[in-house]
């Protein structure tokens, strides 16, 4: 595979010549972009596949929730509904997406909805919000959010991929400079000190802007709807863990760690399940998967021994700043506007 991506490279030149033009044109102000009037932050990524975007966007629901009306905007990727549409916990990830199903569920008080036009999104989100988060929306230059914080993967970072085809760039890496903060996510746990800071120096190369260090952090227990279980539950069973997700190897080499016996069954992300998937999942005795996959498979699958593992954003380091970088970033424009 990595042979025949090597091959697109042409098509990858051609990609960037595109790309480029279009962002020289946003910067050029040849194409408009729209700013806002409240505060507005986007999470977003350089790379296609998962770079840790529903964790962080949960983190700042958690972070702004208790102080301010937030709302979450997301396209609702693969969902069968069209348009302005806001999340409700009764809908189905079919009809909404996954991820925006997950924030709805988690957290019911905040707002949420999709839409492919974030403009016409932030549109009618704005009566109702004091906040807006941009889930995915870095290359959406239409919109010109006040805070854009730019996710890399430790594993895989930005600046040693290619442009698609031939890499899973979605554009140039000097659009790292359009970041107010670069965050590394998913930094194993054992992770060498001067490998991680080596990453860092190489980061401050494309952008001078504060760079944050985050792993994941597993919850010590499973869940679902009818309630959970703690992890220790699994150490003395065999079950199947079901991934629909871009990356999927952090997940395994946790329940390795955790003494763990499984059979995997790895889709795609975003999977969509045929019936005869569902039909073998449903056979299993006990099926582990991951929070987001779960929102896909509870309306499908009628069976209680269906759990998920929750995940979240853990810093490495310096919380604290990153803290007071987006309260002060609320705040400061709230007391413009007052």
């Amino acid at each position: 595979m990595a042979g025949l991506r090597k091959m697109l490279t042409p098509f990858s030149l051609l990609y960037k010549e595109v790309t480029d033009l279009r962002n020289l044109m946003y910067d050029k102000e040849l194409l408009k972009s729209e700013a806002y009037e409240l505060p507005v932050i986007c999470v977003g990524n350089l790379t296609v596949g998962g770079t840790g975007k529903s964790p962080m966007i949960e983190y700042l629901i958690r972070l702004l929730k208790d102080d301010f009306k937030v709302a979450v905007l997301s396209r609702g990727y693969k969902r069968s509904t069209q348009g302005f549409l806001y999340v409700e916990p009764s809908h189905t990830a079919n009809e909404v997406g996954d991820e925006p199903l997950q924030f709805k569920t988690k957290y019911p008080n905040i707002t949420v909805a999709v839409c492919a036009d974030r403009r016409e999104g932030i549109s009618k989100l704005k009566p109702k919000a004091e906040v807006i988060l941009l889930d995915d929306a870095f290359q959406h230059r239409k919109v010109k959010a006040g805070y854009n914080i730019l996710l890399t993967t430790f594993e895989k970072p930005f600046l040693d991929d290619m442009l698609l085809p031939a890499g899973d760039l979605r554009e140039s890496r000097s659009g790292a400079k359009r970041a107010d903060a670069i965050v590394i996510t998913k930094i194993p746990g054992n992770a060498a000190y001067a490998a991680v800071q080596e990453l860092e120096f190489r980061l401050r190369e494309y952008a001078g802007k504060p760079i944050y260090k985050t792993r994941i952090a597993y919850a010590d227990l499973i869940k679902n709807n009818q309630g959970s279980e703690p992890i220790a539950y699994l150490k003395d069973k065999a079950f199947t863990l079901v991934t629909g997700i871009a990356n999927p190897e952090p997940l395994i080499t946790y329940l390795t760690q955790q003494g763990c016996r499984f059979e995997l069954q790895r889709y795609p992300d975003h999977h969509e399940f045929t019936k005869a998937q569902l039909d073998l999942i449903a056979r299993k005795e006990l099926v582990i998967t991951t929070e987001k996959d779960y929102m896909r498979l509870r309306d499908k699958i009628d069976k209680k021994a269906l759990y998920y593992l929750p995940i979240q954003t853990e810093f490495v380091e310096k919380e604290g700043y990153f803290e007071s970088e987006i309260l002060d970033f609320v705040h400061e424009y709230w007391n413009k506007i007052v």
